[in-house]
């Protein structure tokens, strides 16, 4: 049984703040992690107590009220020696507590003093993404032929990812009434609609697919749905996730490596890098509320700086 107040906080973040059902999951996560953590720190069950097994359901105000700065320092301390959290993983909980505890303060009003206002997130190295190359794209196209069952589904589904960017839960999401002509409306992240423009391979495509789908069997409440499993039913994300690992492997590619997330990195990527796209139009296109998101994208084109420095009239002084 979670907190009162936790339990609170999570219905505020999935009704008011629209957060999707991974986000508030995490957050869930990290800060259960916190309770026990706190359970154990101020020694309210024994030492020996397994750590799932400490109990968080009577923590309440006074006990919240107590909490302190060095408290969430400690707890950061914890996480990283004691299971192994990586600066991205402490940087992830920081946000957790920070959103917490702003709740407490500025909504529930329970707080007089917010002990994670002045709360420093880990310092953490830029992660370029990870991506494919426009040849490697090309290999995973190709290793779709007519000898695999849904061949043309599971072609419409990587060419999609490769020139639209998705998420993966956007094109599970992809309804037949919501494509008209070259735009496609789908729902991102805290179940906000945006528009993807279609080019002219993701709609011949789909195009190609729609006998294949149309010749199925659907279930009644999945008539809409554009991606269909063998279930009957719209596709699911751990369906498309193999479907992926699939061909990943059969075009010679480490299935380990490129999951559907890596696929939306190089359509960005290719985007980028090819076809001149500037950052608040990529932006856009893959439905980032903050630029500071896209911007990791400037950073994947080595060759161009490489080419840009090569080019300096004083290169050729010897």
């Amino acid at each position: 049984m979670l907190p009162e107040r936790l339990r609170e906080f999570l219905n505020y973040l999935e009704v008011i703040k629209a957060k999707s059902p991974n986000t508030v999951e995490g957050y869930k996560i990290d800060l259960t992690i916190f309770f026990k953590f706190m359970q154990l720190y101020r020694r309210k069950c024994p030492s020996d107590t397994e750590f799932a097994d400490i109990p968080i359901d009577d923590i309440d105000d006074a006990f919240i009220k107590t909490i302190k700065l060095t408290d969430l320092y400690a707890y950061l301390s914890y996480v990283e020696k004691n299971r192994g959290n990586s600066a991205y993983a402490r940087a992830r909980k920081v946000a957790s507590l920070k959103s917490f505890f702003r709740y407490l303060y500025t909504r529930t009003k329970i707080l007089e003093e917010n002990p994670a206002a002045d709360l420093e997130t880990p310092k953490t190295d830029k992660r370029n993404p990870i991506y494919l190359t426009l040849s490697e794209s090309k290999e995973l196209l190709e290793a779709v032929d007519d000898t695999y069952r849904h061949s043309k589904r599971d072609f419409c589904i990587i060419t999609l990812f490769l020139n639209c960017g998705l998420r993966l839960s956007e094109l599970c999401s992809i309804d037949m009434s919501k494509i008209k002509g070259d735009i496609l409306t789908v729902v991102g992240k805290g179940n906000k609609e945006r528009t993807v423009y279609l080019n002219k391979a993701c709609i011949r495509a789909i195009e190609d697919y729609l006998p294949e789908r149309n010749s199925m069997e659907i279930l009644d409440a999945h008539k809409d749905a554009l991606f269909i499993s063998e279930r009957k039913r719209r596709i699911s994300k751990r369906n498309v996730e193999l479907v992926i690992e699939k061909y990943i492997s059969a075009a010679g590619l480490d299935s380990t490596k490129y999951t559907p997330h890596k696929l939306r990195h190089t359509a960005a990527t290719l985007m980028y890098k090819h076809g001149n796209v500037d950052i608040r139009s990529l932006q856009k296109i893959l439905g980032h509320e903050n630029i500071s998101t896209t911007q990791i994208y400037t950073h994947v084109d080595d060759e161009k700086l490489r080419e840009a420095v090569n080019l300096n009239p004083l290169n050729e002084i010897e």
